[in-house]
C-alpha cells in the first residue's frame, strides 16, 4: 500500500490493527519530506532520526499492550508559534530564534496523550501575522502558500504529514487551506486551549487544523477539544461529538444559505463569482441566497481595531526590545494598535455578542453557510499572503468555520469553499461539510 496516501483514520486502524508499524509510516513521510522539501520549505524544524525514534517507542508500546490513543502512531506537523518541550519555538521571527520551551502546549501535550508523533514545527508568519515566510505553495513555487499557517498547510498538501495544526486569528487556517487545496476546519472560538500558544487576540486567537479529508480533521480536532482551565475562553462542558456525528451522516439534506458578504463585488474575483455561480446552481433546492450587506458591512472595521489594540498589548515587549529586526508592515500594525480610543475598541467588542444573536436566528433555519474562503486562487508572488477579508466576519463572532478543496481556478490552482454554523454547532458543521465534499465529489 503506498502509505503516505492512507487517510489518517486509515492509517491510524492500521497501526491499531498490526497491518502497518509506525516506523513504516513515519519513514515514508520522512521520505517525501527528504523528496520534495527543499522546494516547498514547510518546515522550521525537522528532525528525521528523532521523530523515528518516536515512532519506534509507538511501536514498543502498542506491542507491550499498552492502551494506546486515536492518533497512536501518526506523525502530525505543529505551527510554529505552539511551544513545544523538545524542539525550538521561534514563533517565525528573528527575535525569539534560539527559543527552548521547557513545557508543550496544552493542545501539543493532548496531542501527544492521543499518541501522536510530532513531526516537526512548520513555518509561520513573522509572529503568525501578516509578513511571509520561507514557504512556497506547493501547486505553483511561484505563489504564495497564504498565512500565517502557511508551512501546516503546505505540509500536508505535500503528503509530508497527514495532519496538521495551526491558529486563526482573521484567515490563518481557511485561506492557506484554500491556497493549497487541502480541508482546513477553524472550530468555534474556545473549544481548543491556547495556553502556551503565541497570543495575538485572546478574542479571536483559534487553534485549527489541516487534513486531507474532513474525518481526518475532525479526528485531531477532537483529541484537542479538551477543557483546560489555564485559557479564559474555554468552559468546562462535553466537547462535541465529532466523529459520531459525521458517522451518523445527515437524515435529510442539509438546508444551506449562499452569503457573499459586503466583499463580494470589490474582492471577489471571477474565478470566485462563476465558480460559485455553478455551485449554487448543481445544489439546486438545497440553498438559498441572503443578502447580508447590511448586517456585516462594519465587521472588518470592528475586528481591525480589536486585532490591532491586542496585537500592541500582546507584542509590547518585542516591539520595545526588538523593533529594529521587526517587518514595517507589524511596526504600523502595532503603532495603529496603540492609538486606538478605547471608546473605539469597546464599541467593537460589543457588536460580537449582537452580531452574534442576530446570526444565530438567522442559522436556526439553516445547517451552514456557504461562502468563498478566499478572493480566489493564491496571487503570484511571495511577499504577501493574499487577502483574508472571507474570513473576517466568522472570526470576528467566533463561529466554526470549514474550507473543502472542490473547484479550481482559472490557472489550475484550487478554490476553497467555505462552510460557517452558529458558535458551538461545530458537529453539525463538519457532518454538512461531509455530505457537501461527497455530493460535489460523486
Amino acid at each position: 500500500m503506498n502509505l503516505i496516501e492512507m487517510s489518517a483514520t486509515a492509517a491510524a486502524a492500521a497501526i491499531q490493527q498490526g497491518q502497518v508499524t509506525s516506523q513504516e509510516l513515519v519513514q515514508a513521510y520522512v521520505d517525501q519530506i527528504n523528496a520534495y522539501d527543499e522546494g516547498i520549505q514547510a518546515w522550521a524544524h525537522y528532525d528525521p532520526d528523532y521523530a523515528l525514534s518516536q515512532a519506534k517507542d509507538a511501536d514498543l508500546l502498542r506491542k507491550s499492550g499498552q492502551t494506546t490513543g486515536p492518533l497512536h502512531g501518526i506523525p502530525i506537523g505543529i505551527k510554529d508559534i505552539f511551544d513545544t518541550k523538545d524542539m525550538p519555538t521561534e514563533d517565525g521571527t528573528a527575535i525569539h530564534k534560539g527559543r527552548t520551551p521547557a513545557y508543550d502546549a496544552s493542545s501539543v501535550e493532548f496531542l501527544r496523550m492521543s499518541g501522536a508523533i510530532i513531526m516537526g514545527k512548520t513555518v509561520t508568519t513573522e509572529m503568525a501575522v501578516y509578513t511571509a515566510g520561507k514557504t512556497k505553495n506547493p501547486h505553483d513555487p511561484n505563489r504564495t502558500p497564504g498565512g500565517s499557517s502557511s508551512g501546516s498547510a503546505a505540509a500536508v498538501a505535500s503528503n509530508m504529514v497527514p495532519l496538521a495544526i495551526g491558529t486563526q486569528t482573521n484567515g490563518s487556517i481557511i485561506r492557506p487551506a484554500s491556497y493549497c487545496g487541502v480541508v482546513g476546519y477553524k472550530p468555534s472560538h474556545g473549544l481548543i486551549s491556547r495556553y502556551r500558544v503565541l497570543q495575538q487576540s485572546l478574542r479571536f486567537d483559534s487553534v485549527g487544523v489541516f487534513a486531507r479529508d474532513v474525518t481526518d480533521a475532525a479526528l485531531i480536532a477532537q483529541q484537542m477539544m479538551v477543557f483546560d482551565k489555564q485559557d479564559p475562553a474555554m468552559k468546562a462542558r462535553m466537547p462535541p461529538r465529532l466523529l459520531e456525528t459525521i458517522e451518523q451522516g445527515p437524515l435529510v439534506p442539509p438546508r444551506l444559505v449562499f452569503v457573499k458578504t459586503p466583499a463580494w463585488e470589490e474582492h471577489a474575483d471571477n474565478d470566485i463569482k462563476e465558480g460559485f455561480s455553478e455551485l449554487v446552481d448543481a445544489l439546486g433546492n438545497s440553498v438559498e441566497t441572503l443578502d447580508l450587506t447590511d448586517l456585516l458591512k462594519d465587521v472588518v472595521e470592528w475586528h481591525r481595531v480589536i486585532m490591532e489594540t491586542d496585537i500592541a498589548k500582546s507584542f509590547q515587549r518585542e516591539y520595545k526590545q526588538g523593533k529594529n529586526v521587526m517587518s514595517s508592515s507589524l511596526q504600523e500594525m502595532i503603532e495603529r494598535g496603540q492609538k486606538n480610543l478605547a471608546i473605539d475598541y469597546n464599541d467593537a467588542v460589543d457588536h460580537i455578542k449582537a452580531l452574534n444573536t442576530a446570526l444565530d436566528e438567522i442559522m436556526s433555519e439553516y445547517d451552514a453557510i456557504l461562502t468563498p474562503s478566499t478572493t480566489g486562487e493564491a496571487p503570484l508572488g511571495l511577499e504577501s499572503t493574499g487577502s483574508p477579508i472571507f474570513c473576517t466576519p466568522w472570526s470576528f463572532c467566533g463561529m466554526p468555520a470549514v474550507t473543502l478543496p472542490l473547484m479550481q481556478g482559472s490557472n489550475g490552482m484550487p478554490l476553497g469553499v467555505q462552510l460557517v454554523s452558529s458558535k458551538g454547532d461545530d458537529a453539525r458543521l463538519l457532518r454538512t461539510a461531509d455530505w457537501l465534499s461527497k455530493t460535489v465529489n460523486d
